[in-house]
């Protein structure tokens, strides 16, 4: 079997992802979402909107709790209204490598924080996980993505927990005003505030360990909450997607925590990628698309990482990568270079579908003079190769020419951490 029959049979390319049924599904999930129906799409509102002017010269604590890393700062923003960033430190995210309880969990988060008390009364915490935003701007941890394992945590909600622990220690926290915000309204929140464009709207968006979507939505379609003047910004959730599932897919879920959840997070971020790509490569071995040379040296890797996939089409000659030391022919080379692009064409295809969505549903009418600007953060949408262009391909081709609606994408640098600042000095 040739790597095109082998794609073919397992139904691996872009062709078979048909974008108007993906987006009719993604739309109906919207839908039912905002109405609180059961709907794979959680669509939580954030009681978020962009103030109509920043606050100068006060000083923020700033929490970012990313796939990865931990990073905790103060942020002001200047009198130019540029933010300043100080006593930046990053950790690694609690309960990555091993189970974390409760009481770990959030000892870790005042830790981190401890250096700030007396520094400031507000605190903007950036929560990159599906959490049910209170009135009051707290966060309830509904379930963690990106493989966390903190269970305890589920259901209490973090401003509070933390600042019971800060008490615990003897600080004062009476003061405390704390804003809890989902990464992608921190990175929409940012680009209201950064981007010089007169925009039609705002979507903010993250594809990095994870991938979620955020936009504003009128507070009249919310019909869960039963609210009939305004908007704010709706957290989508748009990892959870419960997406139809080739053969492949469907194993590689049960390799997964949590089989039956995040399906849109599993075919396109930075988390699973590489351990996709490992797992079809596997299955490619067996069903004879390499050469016994490449299939004996293929045997020594145990694993497979997202960057390690970018560094092979990035150089797939290069000896020194992961992918590179394998010993292969030229066709075995052309293959895997081949398999690897299509599961990454794939994945930018459904960014695509993602993101023509999540645009539609927040904006009627865009311009080339009033594009709706896409505030784009994470390290695995910017670095793995192709992943970036070939979104850009299939949202010109799902919205300017098919829909006559424009975007812009802008990247703001430290997105999230402005966003949560923002948020703080909102409340």
């Amino acid at each position: 079997m040739n790597y095109r029959e082998f794609l073919y049979e397992h139904k691996l390319g872009e062709e078979f992802v048909e974008e108007g049924s993906v987006m009719a599904l993604f739309f109906s999930e919207m839908e039912k979402g905002l109405c609180g129906e059961d709907s794979s799409l959680r669509m939580i509102p954030t009681y978020a909107k962009s103030p109509d002017k920043l606050i100068k010269n006060e000083d923020v604590i700033v929490m970012d709790a990313g796939g990865t890393n931990f990073r905790t700062c103060l942020l002001h923003f200047d009198d130019n209204g540029k933010p300043v960033i100080t006593d930046f430190k990053k950790v690694a995210m609690p309960g990555v490598k091993k189970e974390v309880s409760a009481k770990e969990f959030y000892s870790i988060f005042a830790d981190n924080i401890e250096r700030f008390m007396g520094r400031s009364n507000r605190l903007g915490f950036c929560f990159s996980y599906a959490a049910e935003i209170t009135k009051d701007h707290d966060g309830i941890p509904l379930m963690f993505s990106k493989e966390i394992k903190a269970p305890e945590t589920i259901g209490r909600p973090l401003g509070k927990e933390i600042l019971a622990v800060l008490a615990s220690r003897g600080y004062d926290v009476s003061k405390m005003k704390v804003s809890v915000v989902n990464d992608t309204v921190a990175t929409l929140l940012a680009a209201k505030s950064e981007c010089c464009i007169d925009a039609s709207g705002y979507v903010g968006f993250i594809l990095g360990t994870g991938t979620n979507t955020a936009y504003i939505e009128n507070n009249s379609n919310i019909k869960k909450l039963n609210l009939k003047e305004g908007s704010q910004i709706i957290n989508t959730e748009s990892g959870c997607l419960h997406l139809e599932l080739t053969d492949l897919d469907k194993l590689f879920m049960e390799t997964t925590a949590d089989p039956n959840s995040y399906h849109m997070e599993k075919k396109i971020s930075g988390a699973y990628i590489g351990a996709f790509s490992f797992f079809v490569l596997k299955k490619a071995v067996k069903e004879g698309v390499f050469s016994p040379l490449f299939a004996t040296s293929f045997e020594k890797i145990k694993e497979l990482s997202t960057t390690d996939v970018g560094a092979f089409i990035s150089s797939p000659c290069d000896k020194n990568t992961t992918l590179g030391s394998v010993n292969m022919t030229e066709e075995d080379n052309r293959a895997l270079y081949m398999i690897l692009k299509t599961i990454i064409i794939r994945a930018s295809k459904l960014t695509a579908i993602n993101l023509t969505c999540a645009l539609l549903k927040g904006v009627k009418n865009s311009s080339p003079l009033h594009p709706v600007v896409i505030n784009a953060d994470g390290t695995t949408f910017y670095k793995l190769p192709y992943l970036e262009s070939y979104t850009r391909y299939y949202l010109d081709k799902f919205l300017e020419k098919e829909k006559h609606a424009f975007y812009k994408i802008i990247n703001i640098d430290s997105s999230p951490i402005i966003g949560a600042a923002i948020s703080a000095l909102s409340i």
